[in-house]
């Protein structure tokens, strides 16, 4: 997996970075697993605008990707590598030898024909799925369940990586990729390895239609805007509009957002570098 910087030909080619598709072996997507994804534009179900700067883009098909790995001691065969436009990293195509199929983000290292399995007695390799009680100290995961048999939820993202540092009694203690340290109940599922497409982040669009594609419209500060629009609006020439806050008024640099009292609380050891 590698980046493509494009020669500066035009406006738009001279500073694009995009990621390279050699790994990806398949065009189009599995069509038992994949659903139509209609665009809502922004808009609640009383076609109210809820969410600014959305509309538009390419149209997309959700792929449905299994996170929870409930199919436990029977091996897969990787099919194929592919695209998904619905997320940052790249997804995997699973034969069991029961006949069923089924997605699931491909980790870095992550090879065509090589097998994988989930559940207890699985080796802790790239690829298979196990309750953390079974992962060594120290081993780099992904795809992280917070409730056992939920699904997973945690570090889904390309590139990102966690880290399982200890145990204490029925509990696990892992280093999520934001740095903080948490306490994960011991019969959660995790996933070998870390997501792949770690060059995502190295990628730069090069110009403003490449967004319009993802569905993003033109975004346009606060201090642009009249007062009637913003509280950061008007005053004369290049007003800087006191303190950032939101449109509704909240305070958008280092306003402490987290519920004091989150149930979650006690299990974070650590919270995140600031």
């Amino acid at each position: 997996m590698g980046i493509r910087k494009l020669k500066p030909t035009t406006p738009g080619q001279r500073h694009k970075i995009i990621g390279a598709f050699d790994t990806i072996t398949a065009s189009a997507p599995e069509k038992s697993l994949v659903c139509g994804k209609p665009k809502k534009g922004g808009r609640n179900n009383t076609g109210k605008m809820t969410i600014r700067y959305v509309g538009g883009g390419h149209k997309r098909r959700f792929r449905f990707i299994d996170f929870k790995r409930t199919k436990d001691g029977i091996p897969a065969v990787v099919k194929t590598i592919e695209y998904d436009p619905n997320r940052t990293s790249r997804i995997a195509l699973l034969y069991y030898v029961d006949g069923e199929k089924s997605y699931i983000l491909a980790p870095d290292g992550l090879q065509v024909g090589q097998t994988v399995m989930s559940g207890e007695d699985a080796a802790p390799e790239v690829g298979n799925a196990l309750p953390l009680s079974k992962i060594p100290v120290g081993t780099i995961i992904h795809n992280i369940e917070l409730r056992p048999g939920q699904g997973a939820k945690l570090v889904r993202s390309a590139g990102a990586n966690a880290q399982l540092t200890s145990r204490e009694g029925t509990y696990v203690v892992i280093k999520m990729p934001s740095g903080e340290t948490r306490r994960i109940l011991s019969a959660c599922k995790a996933t070998i390895g870390s997501v792949g497409n770690k060059d995502h982040a190295l990628e730069k669009s090069g110009k403003a239609g490449r967004s319009r594609w993802l569905g993003r419209r033109p975004h346009n500060r606060g201090v642009v805007m009249n007062p009637v629009d913003h509280p950061m609006g008007g005053g004369e020439g290049r007003a800087s509009g006191g303190h950032p806050r939101s449109r509704t008024g909240l305070y958008s640099k280092g306003l402490k957002t987290r519920a004091p009292k989150k149930h979650s609380s006690k299990y974070i050891i650590e919270r995140r570098k600031k």
